[in-house]
């Protein structure tokens, strides 16, 4: 796993909305200088595809002459990643829907290679290689543990409910890009996807069922601040919405933590409600389920732990060690049989994040390619 954060090449960067492209670049897993945002002009391709070119422009010409040595970024899908094509229904980029070859775009415009990826994988990958992971294993380290996590995976919670899986340091793009959790079923309501039951139209939705005010305009946030009481409405009804929620959103990240047996991250605007969520999302995670036979099992196998929490951090350090005597001989080793990973919020934002991991995936990969072609000179 690649470090960055001292690395001295520059990528540019573009976070893509539907109404605003904000354009930067980034050193060392650093923002260098202000982004330059535009208008995304979605609607209109040639136009759109125009706007980039000249955001873009835009960032180097504030570079001093420096030229960066790719372009990095998050782009809505579907879309073949790999090979840099946007194409599919893509409510965000109507124009965009009958495919745009948009990576080869770009490269023959720069001359620099292009990478694009999902935000939840970026967010995932950003978080594994300069966020919330080198922190736990610093942390483990800095407590006398000799336990050591490789595996990530990172939740992203807003207008969408994302994923983004890193094993053993390598982002998982899939076969397909298409590494998903928004579709997966959602555990309180049948045939439903669970993504009607995390993202912000969830909790606008729950808190209008459970108060009987529908007003559409109010945010997140105006239901936060009424769950605080700190703005007129139901405070039960606010508190049961971001709680249903985390039951979810919990139900839903049981099954990936079981398959991929990796520390849990959560990332977007909605974890400032954390205080609200995280009890039912650490209880659904920490659940149980039965066999035909009557036996009770945990639903995580491994033990999970609230990585926020000091006093959880450290009994999470500590685990069940104990030396255990090498048969035949004096010789001990030392045994931790306790299955364990973590849930925590991000530190440093899904945004954050998102650019770190486009960073380091361009970095990464151009290294690869540098090692690669190394190895095929020597041969």
């Amino acid at each position: 796993m690649g470090n960055y954060t001292n690395d001295s090449r520059i990528v540019l960067t573009l976070d893509a909305g539907g109404t605003n492209m904000v354009f930067g670049a980034m050193r060392g897993e650093e923002y260098v200088g202000a982004p330059i945002t535009l208008p995304s002009n979605a609607n209109d391709l040639d136009l759109c595809l125009k706007t980039m070119v000249l955001g873009f422009e835009s960032v180097m010409n504030t570079l001093g002459g420096e030229k960066p040595v790719a372009i990095s970024f998050a782009f809505p899908g579907p879309a073949d990643y790999p090979n840099g094509i946007i194409g599919g229904y893509l409510p965000n980029f109507p124009s965009f829907r009958d495919g745009v070859a948009l990576g080869p775009f770009l490269q023959e415009k720069f001359g620099i290679p292009v990478f694009i990826n999902n935000d939840g994988d970026l967010y995932a990958y950003g978080e594994a290689l300069g966020g919330v992971l080198p922190q736990i294993n610093a942390q483990l380290e800095y407590l006398g543990s000799s336990k050591r996590y490789h595996n990530l995976i990172g939740y992203t919670f807003g207008t969408g409910f994302g994923i983004g899986c890193v094993i053993n340091g390598q982002l998982n793009r899939g076969d397909n890009s298409c590494v998903e959790t928004y579709c997966l079923p959602h555990s309180r309501i049948q045939d439903v996807i669970v993504e009607d039951g995390v993202a912000v139209r969830a909790i606008k939705r729950v808190y209008g069922e459970r108060s009987g005010d529908n007003d559409p305009n109010l945010t997140p946030k105006d239901i936060f601040d009424i769950a605080e009481g700190t703005r007129p409405g139901n405070p039960d009804a606010a508190q049961a919405a971001f709680a249903e929620m985390g039951t979810v959103a919990g139900n839903a990240m049981a099954l990936a933590a079981q398959l991929m047996d990796g520390i849990i991250v959560i990332g977007g605007g909605i974890t400032a409600s954390k205080k609200y969520f995280m009890p039912n999302l650490l209880d659904a995670l920490r659940g149980t389920t039965h066999t035909l036979s009557g036996d009770t099992l945990a639903k995580v196998q491994m033990k999970v732990y609230n990585l926020d929490d000091e006093t959880e951090f450290a009994a999470f350090a500590k685990g069940s060690a104990r030396e255990i005597k090498v048969y035949g001989s004096d010789r001990t080793v030392t045994y931790d049989p306790q299955k364990r990973i973590g849930v925590l919020i991000s530190k440093i934002g899904a945004s954050k994040a998102i650019s770190v991991g486009a960073y380091d995936f361009a970095l990464a990969q151009l290294d690869a390619l540098k090692k690669l072609n190394h190895v095929s000179t020597e041969i």
